[in-house]
């Protein structure tokens, strides 16, 4: 039966690689269609296991694991690839994706988390990798066959077909670009970068780090990359950092041009004063409901604009369908409906952010039950409108202290936010010109002055004289008769 377990084999040199025979197919298929009783299983096992590999070293494979051995010059060669790591983000567990550069000679690599790894993220990656190393590598830079880059593989050459704007960005900064194999023997072409990723998921992201945004994540990184310029590779006797400093001064100077690493789009505002970009939705104030805006795609984050304005920065989505509402761009709105206030969307995402806080939940309670729902509500929203030319902070000490104080109009709060910005503490009462103190409440423990008196308090003092009216005296005068006389003399 020789002969027949050597032609099926055979057949698996050309078979999918999860599709090729095991012994014990092998074995179920001799007793099924050549009766092949005679034999065990065993003796097929044993078989099998040596004339497989002979097998495929006479067809050229050779063994599965074979490598040779490569120098690399200092300057000269990179590798880049993307790979995915989990963090909890604000809160919830997130799957980021970690971009790495490692220069071949040193070892030194720099990393960058983003949100995708779409070809925005892949551009900014490169530009952050060059920029932090001071340099290009003059030779080649080794890469997988990503969609950011690559739109087909030729058939088994290295023949790419690149994209349009890849081929425009690595010709401005003049990246020489090295396609690896696709599948597994592409990624023993850069084991290097593969390891690296490796290590820094295990290194740098066990335990699972937690992080209010990626900005917070990326500065951690950034520290990391630092940090690991003290380790020493495998059996080499010096640190990455001291070979980096040996290879950074043969890299290729940075072009002095910028090269805009975002995308471009140009949305419609719908009627609920949102654009579409990638299958998610982002806020713009209301006014520009119906607007055709422009908005630039970053790999993090997403900025709109009115011709040359920016109009509203978020942070980008990497889910689809999914909504991102800032609480500020409905205000108007929300003036004239007051009634939709409480299920906003945008209030919902507010307080999830930590942007509208208890001490506004507690002071909007108050105004309400003291001027109802949709007065209190109103009183609210104007409120928030001091946060566009107040600091979020002194607001909400504002509101805390117009709440202790029991002053529930926007006016007061306006007052206490403004005396919170500029760190006044009024222990005494408060003589306006126009001579009614006004006395703190100490039964609540706060301080309220009225808007009017405020403003009285703090004029420069009035050193004028007195007006007199003497010059008047001359209308007294009639014609022909002088002041005194008196009528019939």
């Amino acid at each position: 039966y020789k002969p027949l377990i050597d032609g099926m084999l055979r057949a698996d040199l050309d078979a999918p690689p999860k599709q090729r025979h095991t012994a014990q197919r092998i074995y179920d298929r001799l007793v099924e269609g050549h009766e092949a009783d005679d034999i065990s299983y065993s003796m097929v096992r044993v078989y099998v296991k040596d004339r497989r590999k002979e097998i495929r070293r006479q067809a050229g494979v050779g063994p599965d694991a074979m490598f040779v051995p490569q120098t690399h010059l200092p300057g000269a060669e990179a590798e880049v690839d993307f790979g995915d790591v989990h963090v909890m983000l604000a809160g919830k567990m997130t799957k980021v994706y970690l971009f790495s550069l490692r220069l071949s000679y040193s070892g030194k690599a720099v990393h960058r988390v983003f949100a995708s790894c779409g070809q925005e993220a892949f551009f900014e990656g490169h530009v952050h990798a060059f920029r932090m190393l001071g340099g290009i590598p003059r030779g080649r830079i080794r890469y997988d066959n990503l969609r950011a880059a690559v739109e087909r593989v030729l058939g088994l050459s290295r023949a790419r077909v690149e994209n349009d704007r890849w081929t425009a960005f690595r010709s401005h900064w003049g990246v020489d670009a090295f396609y690896c194999r696709p599948g597994i023997e592409g990624a023993h072409e850069k084991g290097g970068v593969e390891g690296q990723i490796g290590y820094y998921r295990r290194n740098h992201f066990v335990p699972v780090p937690e992080v209010a945004s990626l900005t917070e994540l990326n500065a951690m990184v950034d520290q990391w990359d630092l940090d690991d310029e003290g380790r020493r590779l495998r059996s080499r006797t010096r640190t990455i950092g001291e070979y980096f400093a040996q290879e950074q001064p043969l890299l290729r100077p940075l072009p002095r041009e910028v090269f805009e690493t975002g995308r471009w789009f140009t949305p419609r505002v719908n009627r609920f004063a949102q654009v579409t970009v990638r299958c998610n939705s982002y806020s713009v104030p209301v006014r520009f409901i119906g607007r055709q805006l422009r908005v630039l795609l970053h790999a993090n984050d997403l900025v709109v604009y009115d011709g040359r304005t920016v109009v509203a920065h978020h942070e980008r989505l990497s889910g689809r369908g999914e909504s991102r509402l800032v609480l500020d761009h409905y205000l108007e709105a929300l003036l004239r409906k007051p009634g939709a206030f409480p299920g906003a969307t945008a209030l919902e995402q507010a307080k999830a952010a930590g942007k509208f806080t208890p001490v506004h939940e507690a002071w909007w309670a108050a105004a309400r039950a003291a001027h109802g729902e949709a007065a209190g509500t109103r009183a609210l929203i104007e409120v928030l409108l001091l946060g566009r030319h107040m600091e979020h902070e002194h607001v909400v000490a504002g509101l805390a202290a117009a709440h202790r104080a029991g002053a529930l109009t926007a006016d007061a709060v306006a007052l206490e936010a403004r005396k919170a910005a500029e760190g006044e503490t009024f222990t005494e009462p408060v003589k306006p010109a126009s001579g009614r103190a006004v006395q703190p409440q100490e039964e609540t423990g706060g301080t309220v002055t009225f808007m009017s008196d405020w403003k009285l308090s703090h004029l420069p003092p009035d050193n004028r004289p007195l007006p007199s009216v003497a010059h008047y005296d001359q209308l007294l005068k009639r014609h022909g008769r002088t002041a005194g006389e008196k009528e019939g003399s």
